[in-house]
């Protein structure tokens, strides 16, 4: 009777301990309970999963752990692709709340999980909707492109959605005759313009992780690996782009190391893609393109890394926090990204 009653007043605990974390979800941003130190994260997230029938989808940026266990790891690109045709229950989003947002845009009745729903984008930051629709009423005539790292409302304001590795073929999809409004990355912008020859009206956004490479740092290390190559994302500035062996989406970068001749890399792009890389091409010499700030780690993404193992468990095993998208909202935001898949086909 005595263990009855000690079970019991266990249960209780857990279940304050539950319902305390449910209310603090909107103020911390993830279920902020204690798990036992001998929890085996790796075995419990995969049961969870097969018990859930659920796929958790992670962005090449995630902690090495994250990616390892996931489902299937990708780009902007290939991560909406794959949210479009899930047949799972529950989608489990390993990146940042603009992907988890897509991914219930496209799977409105599925149940859709992000660790922790403070995971930002300083990039979608940087629009703020109300002032882009002012802007884009400012010019009415304009098609309007954005970029995937925008939040649902500026999907609803845009024309087609683009990434990184499709962005050129959809500018190119546009008549000539069409102007253009791109959003919100101006070193994207600037680098489209340089690639198409579109003269396009820009918005004044950027990714703060891009921002901070060091281009004299960069050189100097270039000089002190005869041989090397200089990669880079086109989320970086213009003069670090002029000088690059090679400008692509991540996907882009990841196949360009598995296929050049060359054996050393300086990356330009946030930290975490080297984790694939050095599956993919476990021969190269893979450095990081250092920043300006040596006193920061300003080359990791702030936000993908506030989801880990213990927020991604305790996500799948309550399912908290989900994602909602106000239905209307949801529908208007659709129409530009389901025209992004369509031509990315």
């Amino acid at each position: 009777m005595f263990g009855i009653f000690i079970g019991l007043n266990q249960e209780r605990k857990i279940m304050t301990t539950l319902q305390l974390a449910k209310r603090n979800i909107k103020e911390k941003g993830f279920l902020d309970i204690e798990t036992p130190k001998s929890v085996d994260f790796v075995k419990e997230i995969k049961k969870l999963r097969k018990k859930k029938n659920a796929i958790i989808l992670a962005h090449y940026y995630q902690e090495d752990a994250i990616q390892d266990i996931a489902d299937f790891v990708g780009d902007s690109l290939a991560l909406a692709q794959k949210a479009a045709t899930t047949d799972a229950d529950i989608i489990v989003f390993a990146g940042v709340h603009f992907m988890a947002e897509t991914a219930k845009i496209l799977n409105p009745k599925k149940k859709v999980l992000l660790p922790d729903l403070k995971a930002g984008c300083s990039l979608a930051d940087s629009c703020p909707p109300a002032d882009f629709e002012a802007f884009k009423k400012e010019n009415p005539n304009h098609i309007v492109v954005s970029y995937v790292n925008t939040s649902a409302e500026i999907k609803a304001l845009t024309d087609i959605v683009c990434t990184s590795s499709n962005a050129e073929k959809i500018i190119n999809s546009i008549p000539k005759d069409r102007p253009i409004i791109f959003a919100p990355d101006r070193n994207l912008g600037a680098w489209l313009i340089k690639k198409t020859g579109r003269d396009m009206l820009l918005w004044d956004g950027a990714c703060m992780v891009h921002e901070a490479f060091s281009i004299d740092k960069i050189l100097k290390l270039y000089a002190e690996n005869p041989g090397s190559e200089i990669i880079a994302h086109p989320e970086s500035e213009a003069h670090l782009l002029k000088v690059a062996k090679y400008v692509g989406s991540t996907s882009g970068l990841l196949n360009y190391v598995k296929t050049s001749k060359a054996k050393t890399f300086i990356v330009a792009t946030e930290v975490g893609i080297l984790h694939k890389m050095r599956q993919d091409s476990p021969d190269k010499i893979l450095i990081p393109a250092p920043v300006e700030d040596d006193s920061c780690n300003c080359s990791e993404c702030f936000y993908m890394k506030m989801n880990t193992m213990k927020k991604l468990y305790l996500c799948l095993k309550h399912e908290l926090p989900h994602v909602e998208v106000d239905p209307e909202l949801s529908k208007k935001a659709l129409v530009s990204i389901e025209r992004m898949l369509e031509l990315s086909k």
